[in-house]
């Protein structure tokens, strides 16, 4: 019998990089399995040299030996069975290089890896060194999607102003897991997929082009602008062996970390994905045939990001989940500590949660939006219908955990998730994961059948989309 091959996934996060190894698994319910995975913390924060205190760089040195380790920690023998590279990454961000001088192959011992070389460091979605006056100067982009600091193309636009010097010195540019399918494959250009295109800004989903005649009568280097292909279809083949994995082998279009992110656990098309961990995120795919509105609306709560097979992901993604929480239990140790008395925080969160588990319902009403909104940045958080009975720990934790909830339903109603086709929730996410009362608030706020523990992983995603494409599934 043919040795089954594997497809490797890869995802370049922010803090983390990780691999996994996949193998099809026709008898098994997911119709994969997980043979292996590996997560090394890429530790990559940088200086920026031309933002100073507002700018969010990385060392690419520093992400691809991350890479690197994790590909060394995985079984060799596995990597010879390799058929197949599926990359995915943080958004948003763009990383400059020359080429053909991105980065140099290694042959030596114990592996073949390559190196970054005439490469910019990467900066971040999370860079701020586009102020809103500065972004209010830019030209309108021909795109459903607005222009935020840390996306690409605005980057681009700052350096084009602040530094021209810096940008002579390179001729193409990409996301980062566009820098690295491109030097996996020797390609010339990289090829950027749509999904990453959009995260950059001045493109057009429709068309699924760039806005050149907007951005050529503004200046701005449009030779910098990648090839745009399919995510996860063929980019290149692996122009060197790498590890084991040998030379030769098919490297789909990096995908972004979002959209890999829900493929991973999103069993049907008419699921929706709840995660809950820092932050909240609700995703769900579009109904066949949608597009999006034709400008730009920042006070939208739902964003319309590209999906697969020429769909559209509706995401609401609030600032404001488990990092609630973890103010609130900061705030209660803080003020147990001002009146002369010692408790950890852990024992703080299970006690209260098990006292909100307690109190069924409360009348208190907490709006928790302390770090305000994209959609609505000056909100802050509001307690109102406070009475002497609904005081007690149970009754202000169940409060908050309703609250919530209720914020993200305010932002995408269940009766808008009926509408888009949606028949299920799977939830997943940390804060989610430990907490019974936040289950309990989803299930009443989004009446659908619910499935929790869900495992959201890009690098599964990537490989995923790779595998089933090799397999003639749709992804």
């Amino acid at each position: 019998m043919a040795v089954r091959p594997v497809t490797l996934g890869l995802d370049l996060g922010t803090t983390s990089v990780k691999a996994v190894l996949l193998e099809a698994a026709p008898g098994h319910p997911s119709g994969f399995l997980v043979l292996e995975s590996c997560t090394r913390a890429a530790r990559a924060e940088a200086k920026s040299e031309a933002a100073g205190s507002q700018g969010q760089e990385q060392d690419v040195r520093r992400i691809i030996q991350a890479l690197n380790e994790c590909l060394a920690a995985l079984p060799q023998h596995e990597l010879q069975r390799v058929g197949a590279i599926g990359v995915s990454g943080q958004m948003h961000g763009v990383v400059f290089w020359k080429t053909g001088q991105g980065c140099e192959w290694i042959e030596g011992e114990p592996a073949p890896v390559f190196e970054p070389r005439a490469v910019s460091q990467l900066v971040t979605w999370q860079d701020g060194r586009c102020s809103s006056e500065f972004l209010a100067s830019l030209p309108k982009p021909g795109s459903h999607l607005s222009v935020a600091t840390g996306f690409g193309c605005a980057t681009i636009f700052w350096l084009l102003k602040n530094s021209p010097e810096f940008l002579k010195s390179y001729d193409v540019a990409g996301t980062i897991q566009d820098y690295v399918v491109t030097m996996l494959c020797g390609l010339p250009r990289p090829m950027m997929s749509d999904q990453n295109a959009a995260s950059w800004g001045y493109f057009n989903t429709q068309s699924q082009s760039w806005n050149l005649e907007v951005l050529r009568a503004s200046g701005f280097p449009i030779h910098l602008l990648p090839d745009i292909a399919e995510p996860g279809s063929t980019a290149g083949r692996t122009s060197h062996a790498w590890f084991e994995i040998p030379k030769g082998i098919q490297v789909g279009v990096a995908m972004g970390d979002l959209q890999a992110s829900v493929y991973s656990c999103m069993g049907q098309k008419t699921d929706a994905v709840l995660n809950i961990s820092t932050s909240v995120q609700l995703a769900a795919s579009m109904p066949s045939g949608f597009q999006p509105p034709q400008t730009p609306d920042p006070t939208a709560p739902v964003a319309y990001f590209p999906y697969f097979e020429n769909t559209y992901l509706g995401v609401a993604a609030s600032l404001n989940g488990g990092n609630v929480l973890a103010t609130f239990v900061h705030m209660l140790v803080q003020w147990m500590a001002d009146l002369g008395l010692e408790v950890e925080e852990s024992s703080v969160y299970s006690r209260m949660i098990q006292a909100a588990a307690q109190q069924r319902d409360t009348c208190l009403t907490i709006t928790p939006t302390v770090l305000g909104e994209r959609h609505l940045p000056d909100q802050l958080a509001s307690v109102t219908r406070i009475s002497s009975s609904d005081l007690s720990l149970g009754h202000v934790t169940r409060a908050l955990c309703r609250g919530i909830v209720q914020n993200l339903h305010s932002m995408l109603p269940f009766q808008l998730l009926k509408e888009w086709g949606v028949k299920r929730v799977l939830g997943s996410g940390s804060a989610l994961s430990r907490n019974e009362v936040l289950k309990e608030e989803v299930q009443q706020a989004f009446p659908l059948p619910m499935s929790f523990g869900q495992d959201v992983d890009s690098a599964v995603g990537a490989a995923l989309v790779v595998l089933r494409r090799n397999f003639n599934q749709e992804p």
